[in-house]
Parts: structure tokens; C-alpha cells; sequence
């Protein structure tokens, strides 16, 4: 399902990256390196439209008209793989607030289950990052829209950024939530009959804290 909506990055830098993320002889520091590096392109790419606002300044040499960013920026990455992509965007936004979403893929349904939100009562942010290493059947990003849209943050006003989708699994969230802005610096075409992407990148929070368990390494 394409959509202007849908920005999917094209950088041999990102390709190279997520290339060595592939790989099973990667271990966990590199791992967490090369998510921080994705993160941080996407971070990149999906602020260029955020609003700024001017001030005047002075460097050692004369006076300059400068600029911030003028919106709030709210972070909600979804535990625990979502954590591997939130020091990237603190790098970017310093005063963002971090709301962490609590969401786990029960495995026989492969439905999304929730657990904890650190969601305030009301909203105290303009613009929400939602931070999700991978969309594999989208359940948890449709569960995690719906936490952040019932909150009372519009859905112009979310942008979803992932590292790697199935392209089943963007296809639920396009048509779940039609105007959602999001950006992804790959998609794969297939999911393993237990919901994993094929070829993906395994079990992204074993493979950032390194958990991944004999039998299990992928």
C-alpha cells in the first residue's frame, strides 16, 4: 500500500548499517550502535518539516537571527525494543519528554497486550515521535497509536518511526490509521507463520541487551 505518508529511506549508509544489524555474527554492542545510527537518520529525516521559531542573537563577530524548534517534542518508545531508539532522538531533542508505552505480543494470538504507560492525564507536548525498531504485524503500533490518540494527541501530530516493517505489517497500520505519517529505513516482504519478520533482524530486545538464549539465537 504506498502513500505519501510512507517514507521509506534510501541511504547506502543506512543499507550498510542495517546490513550488519542482519547479521547473527553481530553482537550486542554493534547491535545497539547500528539501531542508535538508524534511529538518528530517521530522527533526521522526519523533523525536516517541524515549525521553528526565530530569536536574535550575537556571535564574536556581529549579530544573527537564529532559530529553535518550536513545537514540544514528546518521545514514546514501546518496551523494551523501543529504548534502543530513544537515545538517538534525545540526541536531536535534549527537552523531550519520554513517555514509555508498555506493549507485548502475546504469542499464541500474536495480539498486542498492555501493560504500563507512563502517559501523563493530559497532553504536555505538541509533536509525538512513537519509537518501534520493527512493525512486523503492526498490532503493537496500531495498540500504541490508539493509547497516544486517546491521550488526545491528533493523529497529524504523531509520527511513527521504525527501523524495519514487513510490508503486511504497514499495510494494517496505513489502513487502521489512513493519515499517519511514517518513516522506515527498510521493508521486507514476508512473515514467518509465528509473526516474525523474514528475513528481519530476530528479537530486537534480546538482541540490544543481549538475552538471546541458546535454541533461540536467530
Amino acid at each position: 500500500m504506498s502513500s505519501p505518508k510512507l517514507h521509506v529511506l534510501a541511504h547506502p549508509v543506512v543499507n550498510a548499517r542495517l546490513s550488519q544489524l542482519r547479521q547473527t555474527s553481530t553482537n550486542s554492542k554493534e547491535f545497539r550502535e547500528g539501531i542508535h545510527d538508524i534511529s538518528l537518520i530517521l530522527g533526521i529525516e522526519a523533523s525536516r518539516d517541524l515549525e521553528e521559531q526565530t530569536f536574535t542573537g550575537t556571535t564574536p563577530v556581529g549579530p544573527f537571527t537564529g532559530s529553535v524548534i518550536k513545537p514540544h517534542i514528546g518521545l514514546t518508545p514501546i518496551l523494551r525494543a523501543g529504548m534502543g531508539m530513544t537515545n538517538a532522538l534525545l540526541d536531536l531533542f535534549p527537552a523531550a519528554s519520554v513517555y514509555h508505552l508498555g506493549i507485548y505480543r502475546e504469542k499464541i494470538s500474536l495480539q498486542p497486550v498492555e501493560y504500563y504507560s507512563k502517559l501523563p492525564p493530559n497532553p504536555t507536548v505538541d509533536q509525538i515521535f512513537l519509537l518501534d525498531p520493527l512493525i512486523a504485524t503492526g498490532g503493537t503500533a496500531c495498540a500504541a497509536m490508539n493509547m497516544i490518540i486517546e491521550w488526545g494527541i491528533p493523529l497529524g501530530h504523531i509520527k511513527l518511526l521504525c527501523v524495519l516493517a514487513s510490508q503486511d505489517g504497514l499495510n494494517r497500520v496505513q489502513a487502521e490509521f489512513p493519515g499517519v505519517e511514517i518513516w522506515v529505513a527498510a521493508v521486507d516482504p514476508d512473515l514467518t507463520p509465528n509473526g516474525l519478520i523474514s528475513p528481519g533482524l530476530g528479537d530486537t530486545g534480546d538482541r540490544l541487551y543481549n538475552t538471546v538464549k541458546g535454541s533461540e539465537k536467530i
